[in-house]
């Protein structure tokens, strides 16, 4: 696969999640606006808990990622992803990490 396919399968995932986040959630968001509430909905049964728990960890995972990746090489604004990692959701704030990470790994190439 070459690397303009990766980045824009990248780009395609994180704008579909994103569309298909906002239309799922925002309009009851919109009618109820208890974030905590919406949040916790996502542990109403064993198999939404199950979902949900995976995502939470996916999220700790990219953290330390971000903040091992930010010490060793030197990948900056690893903190925007993890934002994004909490709205609209991992899969925005992962691929977004990928881009950014591939862009500054490939500028340290060169100078090393």
């Amino acid at each position: 696969m070459s690397e303009s396919v990766f980045k824009s399968i990248l780009v395609v995932a994180a704008l579909f999640f994103t569309g298909f986040f906002a239309a799922i959630v925002l309009p009851p968001l919109i009618e109820n606006p208890d974030v905590w509430g919406a949040f916790t909905a996502g542990f109403v049964n064993p198999y939404s808990s199950g979902y949900s728990m995976d995502v939470l960890v996916c999220w700790a995972i990219l953290a330390v990622w971000v903040v091992y990746e930010a010490k060793a090489y030197s990948v900056r604004k690893g903190w925007v992803c993890l934002l994004l990692g909490i709205v609209p959701g991992v899969a925005v704030g992962f691929a977004l990490y990928l881009l950014l990470r591939a862009k500054q790994i490939r500028v340290v190439r060169r100078d090393g």
